[in-house]
């Protein structure tokens, strides 16, 4: 029986897992989320990168990890803007805020939004992924001149909501129902993607 080992495949590599997350902080801390690549985070944590896409996918999967990003908006962004054109803003709008709802996804936000407003060194992390994960692929599904515009539009109403409602709690946004939110955002929402 050979003992060669087929690269990327974690065969009893107990601490990879935990020495590619620990790469992959100072990478996404030091070059920002679009100067990190998987090649150089494999570098740093002594890797084959095949080890790193075994474990993680993509570098917004590892990223998701890394900083505890509740929502996957690279995953989820796509279903929800090539649903029916009339109701894209309203779904906008209750996926945030259903997904706020969870207390897991609500800790973990707070906290993310938290650091990122307060910390230097993360904002423009956080920031470079919302730009090629959120904004970006809005903008890409858009078919319109002026996507990346509307685009950030929806990223800032959204952003604010989640501050509003979730990091300073200002009444009566903070407890309002998530359907009179839905019915008075949404239209905005969906004014700033088509109208």
């Amino acid at each position: 029986m050979s003992t060669t080992r087929r690269r990327g495949r974690p065969r009893g590599e107990s601490g990879s897992r935990g020495r590619i997350v620990a790469a992959a902080e100072h990478e996404f801390g030091e070059n920002g989320y679009d100067g990190a690549t998987i090649r150089a985070i494999a570098g740093r944590a002594e890797v084959d990168s095949a080890l790193v896409h075994h474990y993680f996918g993509t570098k917004a999967d590892l990223f998701a990890e890394v900083v505890g990003i509740p929502l996957r908006p690279d995953v989820d962004v796509p279903a929800i803007v090539q649903g029916p054109r009339d109701e894209v803003g309203e779904r906008v709008v209750r996926y945030v805020l259903e997904a706020f709802e969870r207390p897991e996804v609500r800790r973990r936000g707070v906290t993310m939004i938290r650091v990122a407003l307060g910390s230097k060194a993360m904002s423009p992390v956080l920031v470079g992924f919302l730009a090629r994960e959120l904004i970006g692929r809005i903008t890409a599904l858009l078919e319109v001149p002026d996507a990346a515009l509307r685009a950030t539009l929806v990223a800032s109403q959204m952003a604010g909501l989640i501050v509003t409602r979730y990091v300073v709690r200002l009444q009566p946004i903070a407890d309002a129902p998530i359907d009179e939110l839905v019915a008075r955002i949404g239209p905005t929402i969906q004014r700033y993607l088509f109208d």
